[in-house]
């Protein structure tokens, strides 16, 4: 480890300024680097999509500046519209301060690399749309995050600041939620420089009949 990158900050647990119900952070003088070996029975994730789990020790790489924090709002179909069931239809989403685009094998480099950006420090990565079942449009039982109706990665570069992708055959009546998922290269969630942000990502609802 390049003790240049050796982070003395990670040596405080951020205590000592103390918040009612805040924890510790876990501390390091090494910048966690064999925090894995910690993790017993659980294999590195070696840029594969484990689905019981497994340990990450790839850095995080690239954290956004808060003039390029990434964006994201559905054009069409909008929040509440009704499109018609078993029936193609194209959902289009405007994208703010991603290079689009730029996807790595999702079996064999996920999460394998940092998050990088361009000369302009705007995050290079790629979106992906995903459509769950409802069982009304007032429902707050939680979700099954295993269970969708429409997944797709929009791995083409944006068009004119959007990025769509089609429904072939449609839904079936019912409604739904579209939610985007806006990622690095490598698939892991673009990380802002400020807790405190817009979201990334844009959620709507639908009526399918």
């Amino acid at each position: 480890l390049d003790k240049t990158q050796i982070q003395p900050g990670l040596n405080q647990n951020g205590q000592a300024v103390a918040e009612a119900g805040q924890v510790p952070s876990l501390t390091s003088q090494n910048n966690f680097i064999n925090f894995c070996a910690t993790q017993t029975g659980v294999p590195l994730t070696n840029g594969e999509q484990i689905k019981t789990g497994s340990c990450n020790p790839t850095i995080m790489g690239r954290i956004i500046q808060t003039d390029k924090m990434v964006s994201s709002k559905f054009v069409s179909p909008k929040n509440l519209d009704t499109v018609p069931a078993n029936t193609n239809f194209t959902i289009t989403m405007a994208i703010s301060n991603m290079v689009t685009g730029n996807f790595v094998n999702a079996n064999a480099n996920y999460y394998a690399a940092p998050c990088q950006v361009d000369g302009s420090g705007t995050v290079i990565g790629h979106s992906h749309i995903v459509v769950e079942e409802m069982t009304s449009l007032t429902q707050t039982a939680v979700t099954n995050p295993n269970v969708f109706a429409f997944f797709k990665g929009l791995n083409a570069a944006a068009v004119g600041g959007q990025l769509s992708a089609t429904v072939a055959g449609g839904l079936a009546a019912g409604v739904y939620r579209i939610a985007s998922i806006n990622t690095c290269s490598n698939h892991q969630p673009v990380m802002m420089a400020v807790a405190q942000h817009g979201s990334v990502d844009d959620m709507i609802y639908i009526t399918v009949k």
